[in-house]
């Protein structure tokens, strides 16, 4: 089932999806790349169980289907023991892969894999891929103000209680604001925004761990790349090998 706006507009009681239904009773594996994760949930072959779809539209698959358990972060899932999810485009490349394994052995599938110059399994699951999501804004001028200085300084000394006294407010109360207002503890957002500013350096520059750490409010290199593998799927390293600037020059 590939993905594409048809994928949200089916008609679950029509020719197309009775066919499919019937194809699954048959006992076909059932392979749903990026939205297709949409048809498949439509005809209810993923009622109570697992599945994934492309990052950007996990959040509206799982609120269209409650009955389905969605993580956005896998590359793909089997999600019954004939139906397979995936995310977004090239992850079906990974689906097929595994299902070339499941049937014929790791020795077949490494070997098409290396004949499409890929890795037979990725690092990471699809967070890595994801933007930094919109965020919302304080409303509270105090409380906006510590907000603001967060995003602009991540390493300085943003500890609860330190962001509690530039707002003139108890820690107990600046929590209970900012929470409700941004949507989630002011040290976890302190966490996020050092993250995404982490992110940013491993895109961009060549710098050691340590210094990125320092730059991003970090304590040490290592806390870094436990918070970076925590919030984004994979060490600070290997994203850089999949993001960062390019190691090496063509010669002519």
């Amino acid at each position: 089932m590939s993905g594409g706006s048809g994928a949200f507009d089916i008609d679950a009681d029509g020719a197309p999806a009775q066919w499919l239904r019937d194809v699954a009773a048959g006992g076909t594996r059932i392979l749903s790349v990026c939205t297709g994760a949409f048809l498949a949930a439509r005809i209810s072959l993923l009622d109570g169980c697992t599945a994934t779809t492309h990052w950007a539209y996990a959040d509206r698959l799982a609120t269209e289907f409650p009955l389905v358990t969605v993580d956005a972060d896998w590359i793909f899932v089997q999600s019954t023991s004939r139906v397979w999810t995936s995310a977004g485009v090239s992850a079906g490349i990974d689906l097929s892969l595994a299902a070339i394994e499941q049937d014929h052995g790791t020795e077949l599938a490494q070997t098409v894999a290396r004949w499409l110059v890929l890795h037979l399994r990725r690092t990471g699951g699809q967070t890595q891929f994801a933007p930094p999501v919109w965020i919302p804004r304080a409303t509270t001028p105090p409380v906006r103000a510590v907000q603001d200085a967060v995003d602009e300084n991540p390493a300085a000394d943003h500890s609860v209680p330190a962001m509690a006294e530039r707002a003139s407010m108890s820690v107990r109360n600046f929590s209970r604001v900012f929470t409700a207002e941004v949507g989630e503890p002011p040290s976890r957002y302190v966490e996020k925004i050092r993250t995404e500013a982490a992110r940013r350096h491993l895109e961009s520059t060549s710098d050691t761990g340590e210094s990125i750490a320092s730059r991003c409010g970090f304590t040490t290199a290592e806390s870094m790349r436990r918070t970076f593998h925590r919030r984004v799927g994979v060490a600070p390293d290997h994203y850089r090998e999949t993001f960062g600037p390019a190691t090496r020059t063509p010669t002519a």
